[in-house]
């Protein structure tokens, strides 16, 4: 019965870990927009390399999300409005 417990209560704790980093996936309207929430910008994965050299913050690396707002990408180096 407590191994039994211990178990569940391990799986209840992940499923909360987990819901609690869950992103919101939306399509922004510009980067003012998606840089209030993400001030880096949105990457499509985290091995992706900013054309534009050094950037000021890091930017969220999110594969669903960046493909919502590819638009925003002007340069096309796999990273939405990038600061």
């Amino acid at each position: 019965l407590f191994l039994s417990l211990v178990i569940v209560t391990g799986f209840m704790g992940s499923l909360q870990v987990e819901a609690a980093t869950k992103v919101t996936l939306k399509t922004y309207k510009n980067c003012t927009e998606i840089n209030k929430v993400y001030p880096g910008g949105i990457a499509r994965a985290t091995t992706v390399k900013n054309k534009g050299g050094a950037t000021k913050f890091k930017p969220y690396a999110n594969q669903k999300l960046y493909d919502l707002n590819k638009k925003s990408d002007r340069d096309k180096d796999l990273i939405a409005c990038e600061k």
